[in-house]
């Protein structure tokens, strides 16, 4: 098998690249080990295909390194391939994803990825994209850009970047306009939120477990939708939340709709923007589908 590494060379604050190529020296599977860097937005989808083009058939292990969104872009380059398996080397400032499998500390003996086990992963389809974590939109939304506009700014992420994001939302993004429905049924009546999330995974934002019942290997997207609250509400919610309780707690009943499902249908207003993985993207209308068991996950043991 060959062992194909995406690198971020942005990520871990520019030092990702060069622990790889590090850690890649005292493998015994060195010689089958070859490091690809990406240079932009979406690169790392063409050079998984580009790399499955040039070796037909070949089996091997694609291993994104660097955070969330080089994640989606791997996997998403993956769909389709024949022999072909993927796994994670969490080195950017945001890694979601694998914390549903433990953490990054699971992840993080390079040795113990490549000889790792696979399993099946769901994927959500989203429009002509593919979503590996979470979607999510409304006060996320908000969230997300602030977070990568200041990641832009500095040239990496913090987790101080989250809460700041959060802050600014309070503040301008606490309804948004958009109908939401689950195989069908239209879960939001009024057509208003504060917030909604579409899980694969669980975290969003390093420690907010937004779909605390979300497996991805059920073939179910888990819907959690938060109807408009008022801001003297927030605070006493924002813990809970964060701690993903709530879907059991009383004081939530009344505020959280909560959905599984296998297509969502999101119809809003002209302007209306998702997070995907953490990209901003802009449609007023999306559709969702579940994707079960489209990718094999190398999951370290």
């Amino acid at each position: 098998m060959k062992y194909v590494f995406i690198a971020n060379p942005n990520a871990g604050k520019g030092q990702a690249v060069e622990l790889l190529r590090s850690e890649i020296e005292k493998l015994p599977q060195k010689a089958d080990c070859e490091i690809l860097e990406t240079e932009g937005v979406l690169h790392a989808t063409h050079l998984v295909k580009e790399w499955a083009a040039a070796h037909p058939g070949e089996e091997a292990r694609f291993i994104a390194c660097g955070g969330d969104g080089t994640i989606n872009e791997v996997f998403s380059g993956a769909i389709g391939l024949r022999n072909v398996s993927v796994s994670v080397f969490p080195c950017g400032s945001g890694n979601d994803f694998v914390k549903v499998f433990g953490g990054m500390e699971k992840f993080s003996d390079l040795r113990k990825i490549l000889e790792a086990p696979v399993q099946k992963l769901d994927v959500l389809k989203a429009n002509d994209r593919y979503c590996i974590n979470v979607l999510n939109f409304g006060f996320d939304t908000m969230v997300a850009k602030t977070m990568n506009e200041r990641r832009d700014v500095r040239g990496y992420g913090k987790q101080s970047d989250y809460y700041f994001g959060i802050a600014k939302a309070f503040f301008t993004a606490m309804k948004t306009k958009a109908t939401v429905a689950a195989d069908g049924e239209v879960i939001n009546p009024d057509g208003l939120l504060t917030l909604c999330t579409l899980g694969n995974g669980q975290y969003v934002g390093g420690a907010f477990k937004v779909a605390p019942r979300a497996r991805t290997d059920d073939g179910l997207i888990e819907v959690c939708l938060v109807k408009p609250i008022k801001r003297t509400q927030f605070p006493a919610l924002m813990g809970p939340y964060q701690a993903g309780k709530h879907l059991d707690e009383p004081k939530f009943k009344d505020i959280v709709t909560y959905r599984q499902a296998t297509k969502i249908v999101v119809d809003a207003a002209p302007g209306f923007a998702y997070s995907l993985d953490g990209e901003i993207i802009q449609a007023e209308h999306v559709e969702v589908e579940m994707l079960p068991g489209l990718l094999d996950l190398a999951v370290p043991v």
